[in-house]
């Protein structure tokens, strides 16, 4: 199949170019944050996680430490490695393309791959949207970094909130039962409360402290069966490794099961 007649590909390509447009507004906001052109787009380059990124600069914003700013950021870049792993059962990239692809491996090309059943359509979706975002992402950086003096203060355009609104709109539609929709509500209180107490980049490190918590007590006291666990939203959207099963040796028989002892 050529690439233009891909679906995956062209799902990819119209998600990059929305998410790349907001990069705009990571870029004029880190500017007015006070940093330079280049270390914004060194962010956008070596970093490449739009929540991490928003982070880092919100908490230097705030006039919170390097090490509140750095520590919110790679929090947030957890995710990122969870994606990863999933991906690398799923895509199984050789070579250079495991440290490519672990570089391009995001929110939105993590839900465009795993998005598709076809194995060749996983890989295509991945690659275009992540690819994709990539450039996007860093030219419009360099355009809001440009601008973003001549903008004024970038919140009176509502570009603080676009990368927010994004994550958000990918998150919310995957929390599908009570238990992990009461978990965010919870940390989202607890943030709230923190945030006049603490230094900035903190509330969310407390935030994350809780959920720990929650998650930690709830381990093993909740039923497979009770409502909130099964399906909740949080399991991978495929299994990784539903293509082999046809290669799987099959189970040996139970006794009783026709065969003898």
């Amino acid at each position: 199949m050529k690439l233009r007649e891909s679906p995956a590909a062209k799902i990819g390509a119209s998600i990059a170019v929305a998410t790349g447009l907001y990069g705009v507004s990571f870029g004029a906001l880190s500017v007015a944050s006070g940093l330079s052109f280049w270390q914004t787009m060194a962010l956008s380059f070596l970093l490449f996680s739009g929540g991490s990124q928003f982070a880092f600069i919100g908490v230097v914003a705030g006039g919170g430490s390097g090490v509140a700013a750095m520590s919110a950021s790679a929090l947030l870049g957890i995710r990122n490695g969870v994606y990863g792993m999933q991906l690398n059962a799923l895509l199984r990239p050789a070579g250079w393309r495991r440290f490519a692809s672990a570089h391009l491996t995001i929110d939105e090309s993590t839900a465009t791959a795993t998005g598709q059943a076809d194995p060749a359509e996983q890989r295509r979706g991945f690659w275009v949207a992540g690819l994709g975002i990539f450039i996007f992402w860093n030219i419009m950086t360099a355009v809001g970094a440009v601008i973003g003096n001549a903008l004024g203060d970038p919140k009176q355009w509502g570009l603080d909130g676009a990368a927010v609104a994004a994550f958000l709109g990918l998150l919310w539609p995957r929390i599908k039962a009570f238990q992990p929709a009461a978990i965010a509500v919870v940390c989202a209180v607890v943030t709230l409360l923190a945030v006049p107490f603490v230094p900035p980049g903190v509330p969310i490190l407390v935030a994350a402290l809780v959920a720990g918590l929650i998650g930690w007590f709830r381990h093993g006291r909740t039923p497979d069966h009770a409502p909130g666990h099964v399906d909740d939203g949080l399991e991978p959207d495929i299994e990784p490794y539903r293509h082999d099963a046809g290669t799987r040796p099959p189970r040996p028989a139970r006794l009783g099961q026709g065969e003898d002892a």
